[in-house]
């Protein structure tokens, strides 16, 4: 079965850290791009960091510096560590896998982040 699933969303208050993962199975992981995306209330889906699966690695510029993307390929598993977040990340995040060389993409049904003290 073709799928990614996300874990490890959750409450925490600003400035505290959080570490997302996404877990792929019955794709070739090191062939897929790796991306995170977020959708808040009422606003569309934003792209937050993508990896390819050189490693290579793009941020939304409201994430540069406090969030870092990174990818084990042996766990077929790619992570987002957010650090000093802020109320306005409050989101659900969704994972993406898409390789355009097979034509191929896979969402996650996305996981919630709330940023409140």
């Amino acid at each position: 079965q073709v799928q990614v699933v996300e874990s490890g969303g959750g409450l925490v208050q600003p400035g505290e850290s959080l570490r997302l993962s996404c877990a792929a199975s019955g794709i070739i992981f090191r062939f897929y791009v790796m991306g995170w995306y977020r959708q808040a209330p009422g606003k569309q889906r934003e792209l937050v960091a993508v990896i390819s699966n050189t490693g290579s690695t793009n941020y939304a510029d409201s994430v540069k510096g406090r969030f870092t993307v990174s990818r084990d390929n042996a766990k077929s598993t790619v992570y987002l560590q957010m650090n000093s977040l802020k109320p306005e990340d409050t989101a659900v995040y969704y994972c993406n896998a898409k390789s355009p060389s097979l034509n191929h993409e896979v969402w996650g049904q996305g996981i919630l982040v709330t940023v409140s003290s």
